[in-house]
């Protein structure tokens, strides 16, 4: 016998809760937005903006301002100095985003300004990254055009798996992935390409009834859109680490979207209801329990990263925290209600695929 955290015979009206869902989901999303457009997107990282990070571990704590001070050359221009982990680590991290010196002439500019003002204390440069301007520029093209193309390879997947529409969602996936291409070689900023693309996407998965896939896209780009606004109003920034965070997201949310997908299906080739919103509630209660389960370990295990993996990966960990949390809400009130909006042409399947038979 099986453990279950909730039981099968549960029947919460998630269908029915889907408007207010909406609403909620909607003003979180409109506050990320609008944080982005005022700050005028992310803030990004060096290694999407260009510049170095000086980690630096003291033997002593020091205060920011005299370090600053000490620091304050013209070797070392527009440098950013704030505390880094936690309080008594005695870590200090050194940020500038201009790139025009090499590594070794950043250390020793570091070097030499601590020396004059500041020989008495004892420090050790722990890490130091540099990523020129053009390389940024280019990771933030690759990144957005990681998520993207893995937004429409999964609708590819959902359309095929619970549809057996593989030609339509290939065609869809290679036409959509030509275009971008295409205005990549044209100059085209790749966000602009990127957006409207992914609008275009939604737009042709409502046309050609891929109902499973649009509601998988529709769920993987609000848990992609509300993690970035909390970093936003947060002013954390947006680097390689986050990227990997989201995509690792992407895949979680997915999962669990295609484990209510996967029972609907069934219940709807068993005929459990006539009603679609019975079936869409039923399945959802029915993997409520495995959906819990699996959040809850998961969110447990990403805690302890947060508590215990240190300032490196402290971000990493706080939106994959909140990507648990957005992903397993989005499963539930966002992706499969989506389905009862095409409540005739489901409705019909079960008859369609008996007459089949």
């Amino acid at each position: 016998m099986s453990f279950e955290l909730i039981r099968q015979d549960t029947n919460i009206d998630f269908v029915g809760m889907r408007k207010y869902a909406y609403i909620l989901s909607a003003v979180l999303l409109l506050t990320g937005v609008l944080s982005l457009i005022i700050k005028g997107g992310p803030r990004y990282g060096i290694d999407f903006a260009g510049g170095f990070n000086v980690q630096m571990q003291f033997s002593q704590a020091v205060e920011l301002d005299t370090l600053r001070a000490a620091l304050d050359s013209p070797a070392l221009p527009g440098l950013v100095v704030q505390n880094f982990g936690d309080a008594g680590d005695h870590q200090v991290l050194l940020r500038a985003s201009f790139s025009d010196q090499t590594a070794n002439q950043v250390r020793a500019a570091v070097d030499q300004a601590m020396a004059d003002k500041l020989g008495n204390v004892s420090y050790e440069i722990q890490r130091l990254e540099m990523v020129g301007p053009k390389v940024g520029a280019d990771l933030r093209e690759k990144a957005l055009q990681a998520i993207f193309y893995a937004i429409l390879l999964m609708a590819t997947y959902i359309s095929g798996r619970f549809e057996q529409k593989w030609m339509v969602a290939g065609l869809m996936a290679a036409g959509l992935a030509s275009v971008v291409y295409v205005l990549e070689l044209l100059h085209a900023p790749m966000s602009v390409s990127v957006v409207a693309a992914t609008i275009a996407t939604l737009v042709l998965c409502a046309v050609l009834r891929l109902k499973y896939a649009l509601g998988a896209i529709v769920a993987l780009i609000h848990d992609v859109m509300l993690p970035l606004g909390l970093f936003s109003l947060l002013n954390k920034e947006v680097d390689l680490t986050i990227i990997a965070a989201l995509l690792t997201i992407v895949g979680y949310s997915l999962n669990d979207t295609i484990i209510i997908y996967d029972r609907i299906r069934e219940n709807l080739r068993a005929k459990v209801s006539p009603s679609l919103e019975v079936v869409i509630n039923k399945s959802v209660n029915q993997t409520l329990s495995r959906t819990f389960i699996t959040a809850g370990t998961t969110f447990i295990a990403v805690l302890s990263l947060y508590i215990f993996g240190g300032g490196v990966i402290h971000d990493f960990a706080l939106l994959m925290l909140v990507g648990v949390l957005v992903g397993t809400y989005s499963s539930v009130f966002v992706g499969a209600p989506i389905l009862a909006l095409f409540r005739p042409k489901i409705d019909a399947e079960p008859q369609q695929q008996a007459a089949t038979a």
